[in-house]
């Protein structure tokens, strides 16, 4: 696994006049936006890649919501995401709401079949000797 300022140093190594510092700079900004606009309720695509949203697991049960004027309030104050409400629209969501899970969906030039096309799966070498050492000991 690659993290954050790996995958920078990996990019700039692509020919490009970024420093891999600049690089993971945007990546880092990139991230917290595609966080603040998940929880804010909005699906983000980036391109050839995935779409991330979120997902409400419930516990079957309904919402306690009180919304403003016409009864009804956003998705983000429904599910009670980053806030409790106010005094004048409270929210309830304690029973309603189990749980809310990032999902990223393959999209475009990544899609499903592009994956089972190209993708290849393999053993460390680590999980290889392991392997190998477990069929030893049961021989």
């Amino acid at each position: 696994m690659l993290t954050l300022p790996e995958l920078a140093k990996h990019m700039s190594e692509h020919n490009t006049p970024y420093s891999a510092g600049c690089i993971q700079g945007v990546l880092t900004d990139m991230v917290g936006c595609i966080r603040e606009l998940t929880l804010q309720g909005y699906s983000v695509k980036i391109d050839n890649l995935a779409i991330f949203k979120l997902s409400v697991e419930g516990n079957g049960q309904p919402a306690l919501y009180q919304g403003g004027a016409n009864g009804y309030g956003s998705l983000k104050a429904a599910i009670g995401i980053g806030n409790s409400g106010t005094k004048q629209n409270p929210v309830y969501t304690g029973l309603a709401v189990k749980s809310l899970k990032l999902l990223a969906v393959a999209t475009g030039d990544y899609s499903k079949d592009e994956l089972n096309k190209e993708g290849s799966l393999g053993w460390t070498t680590e999980a290889q000797k392991k392997i190998q050492q477990a069929k030893d000991e049961s021989e």
